[in-house]
């Protein structure tokens, strides 16, 4: 391949630092010299004059001017935090060469720091600035031993590679023919061409023992040719997967209670307190679908727009095809050719899982709260007992099974039903000694719980924890696994990590669940509903968990709370679906808000108020080891001090009158002993129903009497 020469570009990245006052300001840009239409990658460091992170600043300013001393921008740098500060910024492509001028204007207290950053545009020939691409044959995995590995590069270009897990130079050993392993090898390469770019260092690990890859005759012999080929053999698969919740991204509101026979789900109807509903922006929220790139509906044969390989192939990488909409593979981003990712498919890992459920809402997680993608990887059990690698290991599958396609388990706040096949701990495999409800604890008081208390309210006391071999990105701030507590669409600020405008994000770690009674069924709110404010909270109610302290099947359950400032249209009453891609591109809310409306079937330019909603979230994942379950009086508290965890009173479980009326129901009044001790005597010994005491009853569930005991 032919490459012009590029013009020199400085070598140095130019940053001044500030020492105006006692505060230190460093303002810096990622390269010294850009082209017309490249990204300004800008960082801020703050500190105090003890070298500490100034982490809230009243100001966080950023202004560029070109070369003529045009201001182009003048904006708030996102808090990345640890006094890191970032900005992007991309030049038309029009833009005028020269030196540019970057200025940050950071204000603490009553001091005020700037320092200045002076990049270069400069116009270039057409060069070669793409690092060349290579593939390794056969994948990471366990293989019968010896294996043959093959590394083949798209361009013309030497590869360098090492054996033992250190990063590979141009001075490690260059490749010229396979590779023969003979143990448990990790494998660590990257290609460099003529023109001098190079390829990000990749690594595959092939781990001695039986091998991985299909029988031969099955898949080991494909050719990649379209996303259709799986159809060949696996029609009946494709069909199931059709009409799943899953590629539907709708199905039938079996246990949403104000909506009985409704169908419903993210495709139309949905909405949450994160971006509101896909309306106006498929291709942005269908990133994460497991369609090919059409939207559900409009294909007519769905099983033909079906991409098999984003669930069965943890290699594969596919990026959206400005043209069609379709996605097409991203071989930029992948480590092996398309061949052996058709050859080599496989059972959906974790990874596979993780890269949508993971990363709903905007980033690694940010949605869920118990949730982000280093559950895949993780050895730290105590962040999550059941997935890291020192625990059970778990997969997704092992809980959530799969029935032609379809999988098991729901949330609260998710609006449709898969399959009719439950999540479960006490199953044949896991926690079977639980399976009765009325054993297998170490304590009868705690096994007396079980009917009640669902099993995540103990083991999971907090969320948005971060893992101990956590590694958190600088710039971007993900990686600490903190989790988005509320988000305000009136101030837009610049995501780093995903090169557009976004609305300001709070996240935090190591939250406290919220607690309440959750019966598996839902209430919800949908697009198009006239908001309802819950007088609880004073938001507008978005979803809702069924269930009260006398309810059959209800159970206390821990949820996470979660808030937003979006808009409301004055008229109707409806929630707005605004235009996220509108908004995204340039940070826009009037605009967004305004195709929301005519989206939605309303009028551009009405009335409409920022308004607060929030919404439900059942915790299910990062369950903690036993040792660190809540104990009794994380919840029960004693005569002398409070419940750290939560307020049972407000819950129900407050006395049905004065303890002076219902204490002398049976005797005199008495000093009031411990709660354990007050119970076992009571309830325990005496067999004594909750009744006398309380709003609710437990009589027939726990063989108790109601009535004064003679």
């Amino acid at each position: 391949m032919t490459k012009l020469p590029a013009l020199f570009l400085f070598l140095c990245v130019f940053a001044i630092t500030a020492i105006a006052s006692a505060d230190t300001l460093t303002v810096s840009t990622d390269k010294s010299s850009y082209s017309p239409g490249q990204v300004i990658k800008i960082t801020a460091l703050y500190k105090n004059k003890y070298g500490k992170p100034i982490t809230s600043p009243r100001t966080r300013e950023v202004r560029i001017k070109n070369s003529s001393g045009s201001e182009l921008v003048q904006t708030s740098m996102k808090n990345a935090g640890n006094g890191v500060y970032s900005y992007a910024y991309t030049l038309s492509r029009s833009a005028k060469t020269g030196k540019y001028e970057v200025r940050g204007s950071f204000k603490y207290k009553d001091n005020e720091t700037k320092a200045y950053s002076y990049p270069q545009v400069v116009t270039t020939t057409t060069a070669d600035a793409t690092p060349p691409v290579t593939a390794v044959s056969p994948v990471s995995g366990t293989h019968s031993m010896p294996v043959s590995v093959t590394l083949t590069v798209n361009e013309s270009a030497t590869i360098y590679y090492t054996l033992n897990g250190t990063t590979p130079t141009t001075s490690s050993t260059r490749y010229s023919a396979p590779i023969s392993l003979t143990a448990t090898t990790t494998l660590k390469f990257f290609a460099r061409d003529a023109a001098g770019n190079n390829e990000a260092v990749k690594t595959a690990t092939f781990t001695a023992g039986t091998t991985t890859q299909p029988p031969a005759g099955n898949h080991a012999n494909l050719t990649y040719t379209d996303g259709t080929m799986c159809l060949q053999c696996h029609a009946t698969q494709a069909a199931g997967m059709a009409g799943s919740t899953h590629y539907k991204w709708e199905g039938p509101n079996s246990q949403i209670s104000n909506k009985p026979g409704v169908t419903g789900g993210k495709l139309n109807t949905a909405i949450n307190a994160y971006c509101i509903n896909t309306l106006g922006n498929w291709n942005g929220c269908g990133g994460c679908h497991i369609g090919a790139g059409a939207k559900p509906g409009t294909v007519a044969d769905a099983t033909r727009n079906i991409d098999c390989l984003i669930c069965h192939q943890k290699e594969y990488k596919r990026a959206r095809n400005s043209s069609t909409g379709l996605f097409e593979p991203d071989m930029t981003k992948m480590t092996i050719t398309m061949d052996a990712a058709v050859q080599t498919v496989h059972k959906p890992v974790k990874s596979s899982c993780l890269q949508c459920h993971a990363k709903g809402g905007g980033g690694d997680a940010l949605k869920r709260g118990d949730l982000a993608l280093i559950n895949g990887t993780t050895n730290d059990r105590n962040y999550d007992v059941h997935m890291a690698t020192t625990g059970a290991n778990l997969s997704c599958q092992q809980c959530h099974t799969f029935t032609n396609h379809h999988v098991a388990g729901r949330g609260s706040d998710l609006r449709p039903t898969d399959s009719t096949v439950g999540v479960n701990c006490s199953t044949s495999a896991c926690h079977s000694s639980k399976a009765a409800l009325t054993s297998g604890h170490a304590t009868a008081a705690i096994n007396s719980h079980m009917k009640r208390v669902a099993c995540q309210t103990c083991h999971i006391p907090t969320y948005g924890k971060m893992a101990a071999d956590a590694v958190v990105d600088q710039l971007t701030g993900f990686g600490d696994q903190a989790t988005e507590t509320t988000r305000t669409w009136v101030t837009p600020e610049w995501s780093v990590a995903n090169n557009r405008w976004e609305p300001t994000v709070i996240k935090a770690n190591n939250l406290k669940p919220l607690y309440a009674f959750f019966d598996g069924t839902s209430w919800v709110s949908d697009l198009n509903d006239v908001a309802v404010i819950d007088p609880a909270t004073g938001a507008y109610k978005i979803s809702r968990p069924n269930g009260d302290i006398n309810g059959a099947n209800s159970k206390l359950t821990p949820f996470k709370y979660k808030t937003s400032l979006q808009p409301r249209h004055a008229a109707s009453g409806k929630l707005i679906a605004l235009n996220t891609s509108l908004y995204f591109k340039n940070g826009d809310l009037v605009g967004a808000v305004q195709s929301g409306l005519t989206n939605m079937g309303l009028n551009a330019g009405d009335a409409y108020t920022m308004v607060k909603a929030d919404e439900y979230q059942m915790l299910n994942h990062t369950v903690s080891p036993k040792t660190a379950a809540l104990q009794c009086t994380s919840c029960h508290g004693t005569t002398t001090a409070p419940a750290p965890q939560m307020n049972l009173k407000s819950m129900g479980y407050s006395l049905k009158a004065a303890q002076s009326t219902v204490c002398t129901q049976c005797h005199g009044n008495e000093d009031m002993p411990s709660f354990t001790s007050l119970h076992s005597k009571h309830v325990t010994s005496e067999k004594i129903d909750c009744s006398m005491c309380h709003s609710f009853t437990r009589a027939s569930e726990r063989g108790l009497t109601v009535g004064i005991k003679k």
